[in-house]
């Protein structure tokens, strides 16, 4: 049976998916990201005024990982541009598990079990198995996928290492390296102007509506992952978390009207018999 802590990555996981389902269903995904980031921004800014200033020692993963969620909003942005959701989340989300046991191991000396080695594995191989299903995949669209993949593996073992460093205050160092969101807007005006950013809040309020509930799931999602390595191995969070890919087939079927078949539900279950691994 799931702990505790498993049983809130899992609903970090089904957040995750939703605001991944929010960015994709928008048509413009950067302007998207962009309202998204600014939310994130908005409440991060708030909290860090009514916390304490994180220990020394986690400025330096703040700071990095800070810039690598930046690198990877813009990843994620190009990686939906080029594949429907059922594609491109599976496979940039299944890439990243194996990436941060690899990466927790060797920076963190973090060790895990079979059960929970296989666990992740069969979370993994699910997951690639679901993205690569059903229609011809591009080049160009698993690269970007992969690539996704790899930033989320990076700030994964970054904030993994720099939440144990801050003394239990994870909210603290949630909020300090989600203040660097405030970048995504400079980089939206410097590239298509300050009105390109600002006329859609008048004429589409609905989808800037969408991408600001977006924005306040997203943070609250990765919080709680964020406060879960504190104490749990990052390759076993992390492949915990991946399991929105599941949730994301589900809610591109049902509201976005993506097809799935049946070889991709069996994946689906592979992906839930992992995590059923990883809860014992």
């Amino acid at each position: 049976m799931l702990s505790y802590t498993g049983g809130l990555v899992l609903f970090a996981a089904l957040l995750h998916a939703t605001w991944n389902a929010m960015l994709h269903g928008n048509g413009d995904r950067f302007l998207s990201m962009t309202v998204m980031s600014v939310a994130i921004a908005v409440v991060a800014t708030l909290v860090v005024l009514f916390t304490p200033w994180p220990a020394h020692a986690a400025w330096p993963y703040i700071i990095a990982s800070g810039l690598v969620h930046i690198v990877y909003n813009m990843s994620l942005v190009r990686a939906y541009r080029r594949s429907d959701l059922a594609q491109a989340y599976p496979i940039a989300r299944g890439s990243s598990p194996l990436l941060v046991t690899l990466g927790a191991a060797f920076f963190a000396h973090e060790a895990i079990g079979p059960l929970h080695a296989l666990g992740i594995a069969m979370i993994s191989g699910g997951i690639i198995a679901i993205a690569l299903q059903g229609s011809r995949v591009s080049r160009a669209s698993v690269l970007a996928a992969l690539t996704t993949g790899a930033t989320i593996a990076l700030y994964t073992v970054i904030d993994g290492i720099g939440v144990r460093l801050s003394h239990g205050e994870a909210l603290t160092y949630t909020a300090w390296m989600f203040l660097f969101y405030w970048l995504m807007p400079v980089l939206f005006v410097a590239k298509r102007g300050l009105a390109a950013l600002w006329t859609p809040v008048r004429a589409a309020p609905v989808a800037v509506g969408s991408s600001l509930a977006g924005g306040l799931v997203s943070i609250a999602a990765y919080g709680i992952v964020i406060w879960a390595m504190q104490s749990g191995a990052m390759g076993t969070v992390s492949a915990l978390r991946e399991t929105s890919v599941v949730f994301a087939v589900l809610i591109g079927r049902v509201f976005l009207r993506e097809a799935v078949s049946a070889k991709r539900w069996a994946a689906c279950v592979v992906v839930a018999a992992g995590a059923v691994c990883l809860g014992l």
